[in-house]
């Protein structure tokens, strides 16, 4: 269509404005062709008569749709207001600083800070696509990121803009975004070093100006270098043209460079005082602008900021102060007094105290430093002449000292930091950033400025290139016909400066000269230029300037001091001073020929993509303008060899206020970066580009029902614009998108608006005509009701007459007379109808109310005998367990006494025996030594001598043996009273504990009157047994007194004693032996003793261990209740020993009590017990019938079964004393049999399982006579040393006739001590025989009871013990098999949840029964270990981290479970109770395993998020759930879409699959329902926060109708919860923030009390985040408002009470805590069976 077809009236157009450069104007009228005058109306509601040309309109305004979009691209109308205005909606009203244009981010200076660069926003911008968010420099570093990993092709990003525009902000960001995404895994912290290079290059580089108080006054190309994985290793700085002339000049309100300051406001520091400074103000380099201080920067600060960056980079202190002495001088250089003497003349006072302070410093000779200031040498080739120079030549030569000196510490200090980000591997690709100057233009325009300006000319052309490059390839790219495009071309510009005799060619020729000057070069300028070459001009009133027409402005340059700037020279002899300073670092600045530094000489090989003309270099190395010449030759090829990115920084007002937009300004800086150049590119071809799905969505609603019925919505979108745009050369097919020429899209938009506007006014013509009607039909029926009454009014009164009233109160009286009598008769009728009713009812109720009486009257009866039965049937119960508590307590007693008559009889006899062996051997030995007395007597002479000396050592020795007895006989006295002590402390504790548990039953003990009697005079019989022996031992020591009498005299007759003294001399060995012995039974005695000790301790602990064990497995209230008060203050007061011991009794009994209905047969070992054992066994069989009976009849029937069973549970036995009369008694064995085999058939099977438990017990009793066997064979041993010990004593005192009462006192001293060293060992034995028969019966009793009890429960033959058999050999195939080769599909399907867990523990139990600990160790070590190499080696697989996580927990509550504890064991049944762990405390291993378990969760949690992160976004955000709602718009350059279908994008549904997935994975792999919960809440906050997040930060999506996509998701997400219980574990409370962002999105926005309604709803949202929904929101169609900055002023005041978060985005990584239940396993482990497919044959079930 034409183009004057769109100036219709109500379309809007752009007129210019002398304030605001473009203004908008709405038509009033629609154009004619030919019209000379465009009647406009303004915005402020003016008239105005617009003169126009036809062939140049005034360009469209696009529809309010368009505006205010990420890309300047996406216009439809692309020109400077449109772009303008765009720019202006988006930052002053949207607060949004970054736009798209093209290729290129422009990048508004705010002037404050914003909470858009945190950490969490660099993640948000990481691997998104670039138009996928916001505009942002994050965004244009991860393409630069991701191009250079995707293409292996190095990059650059170009940052460009006017001093103050936010340049240096910018590349530093960018810089944090690489150091950030591509952090390296080493420990160099090579990031952190490339971010700490900013800060120094900013303090020595970065000065404040009138436009910004932070400028770089230099360029900067940073190289960062990337290896083959794409992290930092390294980095390189190159930099540009310092702005020396600043360290010597600023203008007003301008100051030095940061550097100089931050020194002066540390010179009173003590490391800075040698270098004599003070404050800015004293010295004349920082005084000069007039403003040494900047409002909010603190200087001293900084410098220490500036020397914590040194030192991060690894510069010494002695390199640092190096650098500041340097500084130091330069501001003492600058307070030199230079004094003027006449015309011709300067002079310097060599007592200048700064030149000396400046001297001393640089290691400088004062007295030639201060001649040759004032002076200079000039040689000629005949001579050398010393000319002095007048004061402002020396001043002029000062300050170029001084700015040499700083150009000279500036390259070093860019040096050094590349030697310190220098890498030593080799480089794979980089990434440049370039932070440069940008097109400047001032009142007084030098040399610097025409060195940037042709740095900028340079740069543009390279921009215009690859911005024509994209386009030629995008087109290429879709198959579009390419047509040449004409675009500007700066290079006869650049050739203006750079060609051959050029200006810059001029100026290095003139600067040769040796009389050259200003204006003589300036006039070789005019010569050359003027009037030939269009782009150079000379001004009309001046002639000492020159204008050149660059790409964005004309510019006047000033050519006073070009030549000057250009040579930048210092005089010779100044620099030999320099070069002869004794300060290392100020000579080598000088020296001759030095090594190059410079900054380009990186090692990068690059290609040139266009040929750049090579600077004649022959004579010009040495001026400033070659050097910049081949810095900036380097600069292009290295960015025309790199992938470009453009980042335009623009500077909104010269007044730096926030967020204030100056429309002259900007558009100024438009011109000049060179956007608008690109928008005109863009704009000559076709410069709108939708995608075929977003035309189809977004202009649906234009196309007619046939077209909507092809399927190939591609061929739709053609058949739909050939039928809208006549016109084909308005738009290209591409393969993936539309292409648009300008105004097409904004001609769509109204074609679009015009049919909605359509359908809404049908809508409108219905709704207003269904209002009207139903107003209509409610005003009639008002009307015919007002006609009814009105008419019947009327009626009224032309019939009311004299005669027609009496008729009528005639008529009425009849009237009620008759009605009267209808009512009486009906009146009576309902009356008598109603008492029938009533007294059949009343009847009917009083019958019932009978029946219901005799039923409870019956019930109660019922009742009555049925609770007295049970009452009779409990106090028997509790009768017969008194009686039986009788009974067995005076068996018991019975039983001991005769155990003790036993043993006291085995003890005598055994006396005796040895008495009658004594007897014997002193018979014979008394024979013996009658014979040698004989051969002895002829010896006695000779060896008594001798004798005489052995009998004296003899007496030594025998009063130690003496003295170490007595030490002995003390000792074991201490033992003997300690243990009498523990005995009777342990029997007045059984006596009370007797005493209070019989107190109740005293009355029945006469029943057991007989039984005693009977037991007393067996124990009489006993007794005279006991005397009778007893007299037969005092004949046998009568008889042995006699002996020894006869033997006394026999010795005292004999004559030959000479001979006892030879064998005295062969004795004495025996002595020594003798000794020896004595010593080895003490050791024997005290190891016997500490054997016992230890002994006796473990059998306590193993005694409180079992008591412990009992009593938790059985209702320890059920207990207390049934002891007395006294007991259990006996138990607060006597603590754990008590209750260790005498709860063992307890325990026992109770859980005999427990059992007594399956071990009847232990009751018919006493006579007297038969009938009640007989008895007890009927009622058990009758209770277990009725049992099976009622149990599936009735619950409470049950219940009450149960409850009487327990009842008669409590029954105790003394099975144990027993057990012992049974095995020493064989009759009570013969009378067991034959009670046996008169009980019933139905106790057979169980009598046959007791016997076999009984034989149990017997092996048990084997082995435990095996042992005391081994005791007795020691002891005889000892015995027989003792023996062997008398029979020397003896020979002694036969042979020594005086020393016979010294050896028979010994003699009888040992024998008494180890009779009594016997007795002793054998009352130990007794007790330790005692206890582990206890404890062992005990056990087996626990065993066999529970077997019997299983017998009736369970038909199975064979019975497993819940414990695997393993050996130590097979535990790494275990390991292996079991957890590293196991896959988790293989387990799940139709096994128990965590049977590797279960199998583990069984094994551990095993190793466990063993009681052995390094097995039970290497087993856990094992296992954990395997646990963690498994999760290793599949740190990413999803099911492996599940399936281990449930297995981990699994094996953590068995461990628990069945460690004994109490408060685990809660909910254990005896079954379980009984699998407790008896040896070994594992509670460090459960902390290691739940460490373990919380970093799977952690890895498994990643692994979930890792999966479901890509889904979220598309999904939630993107994909519509309510089709047909939301239209999309045109995102211009940066979106890039590949494909027309959608079938490959994720979708809700994906989300919920996802989640299902995940849920159903967790709960095959049986993961507890509380982790599965906490991991379920934790996904739904990422799914929030990413969402969330990625709202922020996408202004096209916070629309009102995507807020009701969002809710729908939301709701989609809360039904899933709903459909799998899992709505109350607080995860639908996670996704809180992004419900009120929703409705927020969805909710009014324009009055006060919405505003209110806003803060008093968005509680989960902070003030930052509601601002920027607000400031983001974007209607989708015109007929939505735009959210006005007044009322988000408003929400922002009632907002600011708030004292929530600044962080405008949600910390995505944020973890809960997590917790993991005790869950006890239901599983027994009896009952769990192995899979053949675990290939764990070597396990066998025990």
């Amino acid at each position: 269509m034409a183009v004057a077809e769109l100036y219709t009236k109500y379309n809007r157009v752009w007129i210019p404005d002398s304030e605001e450069v473009w203004k908008s104007a709405e038509i009033a009228k629609d154009y004619g062709v030919g019209d000379k005058v465009l009647q406009l109306l303004l915005e402020d509601g003016t008239e105005l008569d617009y003169s126009v040309d036809p062939e140049c309109l005034p360009p469209l305004r696009n529809p309010d749709i368009l505006v205010g979009e990420n890309d300047l691209t996406a216009l439809s109308y692309l020109h400077e207001p449109a772009v303008l205005h765009n720019l202006r909606i988006r930052f002053a009203e949207s607060r949004l600083i970054y736009t798209y244009s093209g290729i290129i981010l422009v990048a508004m200076n705010p002037y404050k800070q914003l909470p858009i660069y945190g950490d969490a926003i660099i993640h948000a911008y990481s691997g998104q696509n670039m138009g996928d968010m916001d505009p942002h420099i994050f965004a244009v570093a991860e393409e630069a990121y991701k191009q250079m990993a995707r293409n292996n092709k190095n990059q650059s990003i170009i940052v460009s803009g006017e001093s103050g525009a936010g340049k240096t902000v910018s590349a530093r960001y960018a810089m944090r975004y690489f150091a950030t995404v591509s952090k390296s895994s080493s420990n160099a912290h090579v990031e952190d070093k490339v971010l700490a290079s900013n800060p120094i290059t900013e303090a020595v580089g970065n000065a404040k100006t009138t436009r910004n108080d932070n400028s770089s006054r230099f360029g900067k190309y940073t190289e960062i270098s990337f290896d083959e994985r794409n992290q930092i290793i390294g980095a390189n700085m190159r930099t540009y043209l310092l702005e020396k002339s600043r360290v010597v000049f600023q203008s007003e309100n301008e100051r030095n460079y940061h550097i100089f300051y931050q020194l002066c406001a540390s010179a009173q520091q003590s490391e800075f005082k040698h270098l004599k400074l003070g404050s800015a103000e004293e010295f004349n380099y920082t005084r000069m602008g007039g403003s040494t201080v900047l409002v909010g920067v603190n200087d001293r600060a900084d410098m220490i900021e500036t020397q914590k960056t040194f030192t991060l980079l690894g510069f010494k202190e002695d390199f640092q102060m190096d650098v500041f002495k340097v500084l130091a001088a330069i501001l003492h250089l600058g307070n030199v007094q230079i004094t003027a003497v006449g015309h011709e003349r300067s002079v310097i006072n060599e007592e200048d105290g700064h030149l000396e302070v400046f001297c001393e410093l640089l290691g400088l000779e004062r007295g030639r430093v201060a001649q040759w200031l004032c002076n200079r040498k000039i040689v000629t080739t005949s001579e050398t002449v010393v000319k002095p120079m007048t004061r402002p030549q020396a001043v002029n030569a000062r300050d170029a000292l001084a700015k040499k000196i700083y150009a000279h510490l500036f390259d070093f200090i860019v040096e050094r930091i590349n030697q310190a980000l220098h890498f030593s591997g080799k480089q794979h690709t980089f990434i440049g950033v370039l932070d440069i100057y940008g097109f400047e233009t001032f009142e007084v325009n030098s040399f610097e400025q025409f060195c940037i300006n042709y740095a900028n000319e340079k740069l543009q052309q390279q921009f215009n290139l690859h911005v024509f490059k994209l386009e030629q390839e995008e087109y290429m790219k879709e198959d579009i016909p390419w047509t040449l495009i004409d675009f500007y071309d700066n290079q006869p510009v650049i050739d203006l400066i750079e060609a051959k005799m050029g200006i810059l060619e001029l100026l290095d020729e003139e600067c040769l000269l040796p009389h050259g000057t200003d204006e003589n070069w300036l006039q070789k300028l005019y010569n050359n230029f003027v009037n030939k070459n269009s782009l150079f001009e000379k001004p009309r009133m001046s002639n000492t300037s020159f204008i050149i027409q660059h790409f964005a402005d004309k510019v006047e340059y000033k050519c006073e001091g070009f030549l000057e700037k250009n040579r930048d020279t210092v005089y010779d002899m100044l620099v030999e001073i320099l070069r002869a300073s004794k300060f290392h670092l100020c000579a080598n600045f000088f020296q001759e020929n030095p090594v190059p530094s410079s900054p380009f000489g990186s090692a990068i090989t690059v290609k040139s993509a266009k040929p750049v003309i090579k600077p004649n270099n022959k004579h010009f190395r040495s001026t400033v303008g070659s050097k910049f010449r081949s810095s900036l030759y380097l600069l292009m090829e290295t960015l025309n060899a790199t992938t470009p990115h453009y980042v335009r920084c623009i500077k909104p007002n010269d007044e730096k206020l926030p967020f204030e937009f100056d429309s002259k300004r900007i558009v100024q800086q438009l011109r000049a970066c060179g956007v608008l150049e690109t928008i005109r590119i863009s704009a000559q071809s076709y410069p709108s580009r939708w995608t075929y799905i977003e035309f189809y969505s977004r202009y649906g609603v234009l196309m007619t029902k046939q077209e909507l019925s092809f399927s190939d919505k591609k061929e739709v979108c053609k058949v739909v614009l050939h039928r809208l745009i006549q016109d084909s050369n308005q738009y290209q097919f591409g393969k993936t998108k539309i292409f648009f020429r300008a105004g097409q899209v904004a001609y769509l938009e109204k074609l679009r608006l015009d049919k909605l506007r359509q359908g809404c006014i049908v809508i409108q013509k219905h709704v207003r005509g269904w209002l009207q009607r139903k107003k209509f039909l409610r005003e009639r029926r008002a009307a015919e009701i007002i006609q009814q009454y009105f008419r019947g009014q009327k009626t009224v009164r032309k019939a009311v007459t004299a005669t027609a009233l009496k008729e009528a109160w005639a008529a009425i009286v009849i009237q009620k007379y008759c009605r009267a009598y209808l009512v009486r008769n009906l009146y009576q009728l309902i009356r008598v109808a109603t008492i029938t009713i009533q007294a059949y009812t009343r009847g009917f109720l009083a019958r019932r109310r009978y029946q219901k009486m005799l039923k409870e009257h019956k019930a109660v009866i019922l009742q009555k005998y049925a609770r007295a039965w049970l009452a009779r049937r409990r106090f028997q119960n509790i009768r017969r367990f008194v009686l039986n508590i009788q009974l067995t307590y005076r068996v018991q007693r019975l039983q001991k006494k005769l155990e003790d008559q036993n043993k006291e009889n085995h003890g005598l006899v055994e006396k005796l025996t040895c008495l009658a062996a004594l007897r014997a051997s002193d018979v014979e030995k008394i024979q013996k030594l009658e014979s040698e007395l004989d051969r002895a007597a002829t010896h006695r002479q000779n060896y008594e001598e001798k004798g005489m000396r052995y009998r004296a050592s003899v007496e030594e020795k025998l009063a130690k043996l003496q003295k170490h007895n007595s030490e002995l006989e003390i000792q074991k006295e201490q033992i003997q009273q300690k243990l009498q002590e523990k005995t009777e402390e342990l029997k007045e504790k059984m006596d009370n504990l007797t005493k209070q548990l019989f107190d109740d039953v005293q009355k029945e003990e006469q029943q057991r009157i007989l039984l005693e009697k009977s037991f007393e005079l067996k124990t009489q019989d006993y007794e005279k047994q006991i005397r009778s022996l007893r007299e037969e031992i005092k004949a046998l020591k009568d008889e042995k007194m006699q002996l020894q009498r006869q033997l006394e005299e026999e010795r005292v007759t004999s004559d030959g004693l000479k001979g006892e003294v030879a064998r005295l001399s062969k004795q004495a060995k025996t002595i020594s032996e003798f000794e020896k012995e004595i010593e080895l039974l003490q050791t024997q005695k005290i190891d016997v003793e500490k054997h016992v000790q230890s002994q006796k301790r473990e059998m306590r602990e193993k005694m409180s261990e079992i008591t412990r064990q009992l009593l938790e497995s059985y209702d320890i209230e059920d207990v207390r209740n049934r002891l007395s008060l006294e007991d259990l203050e006996h138990l607060n007061e006597d603590g754990e020993l008590w209750f260790a011991y005498e709860g063992l009794k307890k325990a026992t009994r109770v859980l005999e009590n427990h059992f007594q209905s399956q071990k009847d047969c232990y009751e018919k070992e006493i006579e007297a017990l038969n009938f009640k054992v007989v008895h007890l066994s009927q009622e058990i069989n009758h209770l277990q019938k009725l049992f099976r009976e009622e149990n599936d009849i009735n619950e409470s029937i049950r219940h009450e079964v149960t409850r009487l069973t327990s009842e008669n549970m409590m029954i105790p036995d003394f099975k144990q004393q027993i057990s012992e009369l049974e095995k020493q008694k064989q009759d009570l064995e013969i009378r067991l049999n034959e009670q046996t085999e008169t009980m019933k058939g139905k106790l057979e099977e169980l009598s046959n399982q007791l016997n076999h438990n009984q034989e149990e017990e017997g092996t048990q009793r084997k082995t435990i006579e095996a042992q005391n066997e081994i005791h007795t064979k020691e002891k005889e041993k000892l015995m027989d040393k003792i023996q062997e010990m008398q029979e020397a004593s003896e020979h002694l005192r036969k042979q020594f006739k005086t020393e016979n009462e010294v050896k028979s006192s010994f003699r009888q001293e040992a024998s008494r001590l180890t009779m009594e060293k016997r007795d002793l060992e054998e009352e130990l034995d007794m007790k330790e025989r005692v206890i582990k028969k206890l404890q062992d019966q005990v056990k087996t009793l626990t065993k066999t009871i529970e077997k019997a009890n299983d017998v009736h429960l369970s038909s199975g033959p064979k019975e497993y013990l819940g414990m695997l058999e393993y050996k130590r050999e097979d535990e790494a195939k275990l390991i292996q098999n079991l957890i590293l080769d196991l896959k988790p599909r293989g387990v799940v399907v139709n096994m128990i949840p965590g049977l590797p867990a279960h199998i583990l523990f069984m094994c551990v139990r095993y190793a466990d029964s063993l009681n052995d600990a390094d097995m039970l160790k290497s087993l856990m070590n094992s296992t954990i270990s395997g646990i963690k190499q498994v999760v290793k080696e599949h740190l990413e697989d999803f099911e492996m981290l599940s399936f281990w996580l449930s297995n981990t927990c699994h094996f953590l509550n068995c461990l628990k479970q069945y460690s004994g504890e109490e408060e685990f064991m809660k909910h254990n049944s005896p079954h379980q109770n009984k699998n407790c762990l008896n040896n070994f405390d594992l509670s460090e291993y459960r902390q290691i395993l739940s460490d373990v378990a919380i970093r799977i969760y952690h890895q498994f949690i990643i692994v979930m998020e890792n999966n479901i992160q890509p889904i979220i976004v598309p999904g939630m955000l993107e994909y519509e759930s309510l089709q047909g709602i939301s239209g999309l718009k045109p995102t211009g350059f940066r979106k890039r879409s590949s494909s027309i279908d959608d079938t490959d994008a994720y979708t809700m549904t994906s989300v919920l699959q996802q989640l299902s997935y995940f849920y159903s994975t967790m709960c095959q792999n049986g993961l507890d329902p509380e982790i599965v919960r906490q991991a379920v809440k934790q996904l739904f906050f990422l799914i929030g926060a990413v969402t969330l997040n990625s709202l922020f930060l996408r202004k096209d999506m916070c629309s009102c109708r995507k807020g009701m996509q969002i809710r729908c998701n939301i709701s989609y997400l809360e039904e899933w919860l709903k459909d799998k219980n899992l709505q109350n574990n607080l995860a639908k409370e996670t996704l809180e923030p992004l419900s009120q962002a929703a409705w927020l999105l969805q909710v009014k926005k324009t009055t006060d009390s919405d505003a209110k309604e806003i803060y008093e709803r968005c509680t989960s949202l902070s003030a930052v985040q509601i601002i920027k929904i607000l400031n983001s929101y974007t209607p989708i169609d015109d007929f939505e408002k735009r959210v006005t900055p007044s009322f988000v002023r408003k929400v922002q005041a009632l907002l600011n009470s708030r004292e929530d978060s600044s962080h405008l985005m949600l910390d995505t990584k944020y973890l809960f805590q997590v917790t993991f239940p005790f869950t006890p396993s239901p599983h027994a482990l009896e009952m769990i069976q192995i899979p053949s497919s675990f290939k764990l044959g070597f396990l066998n079930r025990l």
